[in-house]
Order: structure tokens, then C-alpha cells, then sequence
């Protein structure tokens, strides 16, 4: 192994480190809910309020941090991203001010698309346009969403204080940033010979097409999944007469999917699979899926179908389809991951309301629709495939 290699190797465990920090980040606020309203004097619906937050610093952030992240370098990206964690972190459990507490939140948006601009473009780079690190990020970030919740038992077995879940994830901060400080990260490898082949096999027209429909699909793909997890396990009960118990495990089937289908991504895209053609597979199977879920009565089909969504809906194809969109901007890498992630915050931010709205007709309605969005996710990346076909991966080596 090179001094390269084993400098790329310590560059991969620190950030996907980060991205166990922000697995924590995502939950650690939801799972100390009651102790917040407790230490805040506030009912629980004012900690929701604040929690909010986080989806707000995300749409303010994303198109910032990933045009700057082209401009600036992208370890000053993954360490922007650490310092507002860390400010979250310690923030958090010493406010005793509502209005400082929901700006903490924002930072955690801030952090989360201030990571992304930097590590996404970094593994891209990494790989010499590969993107098989990029879909791993998804099981390093499932890792940390599995550990907060039992770190939140664990202090609370021990009536210890609420806040040492968040001081635990400051100090592994603290020890990554004094890690990533020797390591170098890499340089673009975009070529003028590639950026002159880009525009002469890529037409104006269809290049402003093909990244609507990117964006599109940045959308589609994040509120597909959203759109399960949320109602997955009420449609089981009430529609299916499934127990609490086997409607719960519906979505502990779909983790479990999930984890198995970002190991085959990696494999796959480790080989030089096409992107696209793995974004219309797994879409493909995801509508399925959720059909077979829909109109089956058998709760073995329904427990199998709901492994095989999350095994193809949740399977870093999302985090494939932003590879895909940097081909076709080999030197705007930043901005394509915040314009590609900013749908999906759209999504994130939306798709409750919209789900909320069909509830008051039926848990039916609510759940059944995401079949809408699947088979648009299908429509999108077909046209995807049309259109690179056409252009970028005629003259991309793969």
C-alpha cells in the first residue's frame, strides 16, 4: 500500500466517522424529547417546533455550501460541517432559551449540507468518478441512527444527565477534527480534453433537461422512502389488520434491506455497473414492492416485499443518482450535490404535509399514493438514461 493509499484510507475513516456523528444528529434531539421539555419548561409540541429547525438550515444551506465547496477547498466544507455540529452539540444541552435552541437546530441543517458539499465530492474524487464510497455513507450514518438511541437509554438507566448523549458526540467530533488535520484531500482530476468533449457531445437543451429531471428525481427518490417510513407500519395496522408487532417489524425489515442493498451498490458500482441502469433496476423493484404490499393479504409477502423496498428504494440509489448528475458536471460537483440534495430537503419538508392532508381521507389514500411517486421515479430515470445515452456517456471512460 502507498503513502497515498494509506492517506486515503485514514481521509475514508474520518469521514465516514462524521457521518456516524450525524446518524446521532438526526435522532438525538427526538430521543431526548421529554428531558427537553423537562430542562426547557415548554410542552413537547415546542421541541418539535425546534427540531424543525434542522430541516430549515438544510434548504438555507444546501446551494450555498455546494457552489463554495467548487470555489473553496472541500476540507474547509467537512470542517465547517464539524464546527456547527460541535456548536449543536454543546449548544443544545446548556440552552435554556428557545429561540438560541431553534438557531442551534438551524446550525445542524447548516452541518449536515456543509458535509454532504464536502464528502460527497471528496469520495467522487477519491474514486476518480466512481461512486461506490458515496453509497456507504447511508450504512455509516444508519450506524450512528442505531447507536444514539441506546447511548439515550443508557444515560437515562443510569439517572444520569440527558446532556452527556450530546457532550459524547462533541468529543468524537473534537478527536476527528485532530485526525483529519495532517490528511490531504484530493485534487480534481477533470481534464480540459474532458471538459471540451462534454460540451461538444452535449447539447445546451438537453443539458438544462437532463438536470431538471435530476433535480426532479433528487425529490422523488428521498420522498420515496419518507413517504414508507412514515406510513408503513399505521397502513399495516389499520389496513391490513396486521398485529402492532408484525406492523413494526414491516419496517425493521425494510432497515435490514436497506443495509444488505448498499453492499450490493458497492459491489455493483465497484465494478463499473452504469449508474443508470441500477437507478431503473431498484426503481423498478421499489414500485413493485410497494404493489405487492398494497394489494397482498399474506403478511410473509408483505414482510418480503417490505425487505425488498428498502433493499432497492433505500439502497443508495439516491446517493447513485447524484453520481450520475456530476457526470455531467465534472467541475461543478459542489453545487450539483446542494442542488440535487436541496429537492431532496424539499421532500423532506413537504412530504409530511402532503401525507398529512390524504390521512384525513384514509390511511389507504395516505400510504397508497407513494405509488405515484414510485412510478414517477421510474418516468425520471429512464429519461435520464435517454438522454446520457446521447451525450456524457459516450465520451466518459467507465
Amino acid at each position: 500500500m502507498t503513502k497515498k493509499q494509506r492517506s486515503y484510507k485514514r481521509l475514508s475513516f474520518s469521514l465516514y466517522l462524521n457521518y456516524v456523528v450525524h446518524g446521532f444528529g438526526l435522532l438525538i434531539l427526538a430521543q431526548n424529547m421529554t428531558a427537553l421539555s423537562k430542562s426547557w419548561n415548554v410542552p413537547l409540541a415546542v421541541v418539535s417546533y425546534v427540531i424543525s429547525g434542522v430541516g430549515i438550515g438544510r434548504l438555507l444551506a444546501y446551494l450555498i455550501t455546494g457552489y463554495f465547496s467548487d470555489k473553496l477547498s472541500r476540507k474547509f466544507f467537512v470542517y465547517l460541517g464539524m464546527t456547527c455540529y460541535f456548536i449543536f452539540a454543546v449548544g443544545i444541552p446548556f440552552s435554556q432559551s428557545i429561540p438560541l435552541s431553534y438557531f442551534f437546530a438551524i446550525l445542524a441543517g447548516v452541518a449536515n449540507s456543509s458535509l454532504d458539499a464536502g464528502t460527497y465530492t471528496t469520495f467522487i474524487e477519491m474514486a476518480h468518478g466512481n461512486g461506490k464510497y458515496n453509497v456507504l455513507i447511508k450504512a455509516v450514518a444508519s450506524l450512528g441512527e442505531f447507536i444514539i438511541p441506546l447511548l439515550v437509554s443508557l444515560f437515562a438507566n443510569l439517572n444520569a444527565w440527558y446532556g452527556w448523549s450530546f457532550l459524547v458526540m462533541a468529543l468524537v467530533l473534537l478527536i476527528n477534527a485532530i485526525l483529519l488535520i495532517p490528511l490531504k484531500f484530493p485534487q480534481s482530476d477533470v481534464n480540459e480534453a474532458t471538459i471540451n468533449n462534454l460540451k461538444k457531445t452535449t447539447t445546451k437543451g438537453i443539458k438544462i433537461f437532463t438536470t431538471v429531471l435530476f433535480a426532479t428525481y433528487g425529490y422523488l427518490s428521498m420522498a420515496l422512502m419518507i413517504w414508507y417510513t412514515q406510513w408503513i407500519t399505521l397502513f399495516g395496522q389499520k389496513e391490513k389488520d396486521f398485529s402492532n408487532l408484525q406492523s413494526h417489524f414491516l419496517l425493521s425489515l425494510y432497515s435490514i434491506g436497506s443495509i444488505i442493498g448498499v453492499l450490493l451498490l458497492f459491489v455493483l458500482l465497484g465494478r463499473n455497473v452504469s449508474e443508470t441502469s441500477i437507478m431503473i433496476i431498484m426503481n423498478l423493484i421499489a414500485t413493485f414492492a410497494l404493489l405487492v404490499i398494497i394489494y397482498s393479504k399474506n403478511i410473509l409477502l408483505a414482510e418480503f416485499a417490505s425487505f425488498m423496498f428498502g433493499f432497492s428504494a433505500a439502497s443508495g440509489v439516491m446517493q447513485t443518482g447524484l453520481t450520475a448528475f456530476m457526470r455531467l458536471y465534472p467541475t461543478k460537483k459542489g453545487l450539483v450535490t446542494g442542488i440535487f440534495y436541496f429537492f431532496g430537503a424539499i421532500a423532506s419538508f413537504t412530504i409530511p404535509l402532503i401525507t398529512g392532508l390524504l390521512s384525513k381521507q384514509s390511511i389507504a389514500l395516505a400510504f397508497n399514493m407513494d405509488i405515484v411517486v414510485g412510478v414517477m421515479a421510474v418516468i425520471v430515470v429512464c429519461l435520464i438514461t435517454i438522454l446520457m445515452n446521447k451525450s456524457i456517456y459516450q465520451q466518459t471512460d467507465r
